[in-house]
């Protein structure tokens, strides 16, 4: 049996290393943490909701040129994880 691993990837470099078809997210409660996920989450229903929580709570203005998600590290890989399956 293989396990599906997400894919996103946790980086703590700069934002000029985002590869082709993907975007950086700052995930976290005090200490945010940069990942890296594609950018077909998009168009997925269940990320839409977190990107309007995340604009409700932080606008799209990041110092870092990234979007701040307003939810654990924790529930974030879970998300992200459940649409890799789709």
């Amino acid at each position: 049996m293989a396990i599906r691993m997400p894919r996103i990837i946790k980086k703590s470099s700069t934002a000029g290393d985002v590869p082709k078809d993907h975007f950086s997210v700052y995930v976290g409660d005090k200490q945010k943490k940069r990942f890296v996920i594609p950018i077909s989450f998009l168009s997925q229903p269940l990320f839409q909701d977190l990107l309007s929580q995340a604009e409700e709570e932080f606008g799209f203005d990041h110092p870092k040129g990234g979007v701040t998600i307003p939810c654990s590290e924790d529930v974030f890989v879970d998300l992200t994880s459940r649409l890799n399956r789709i």
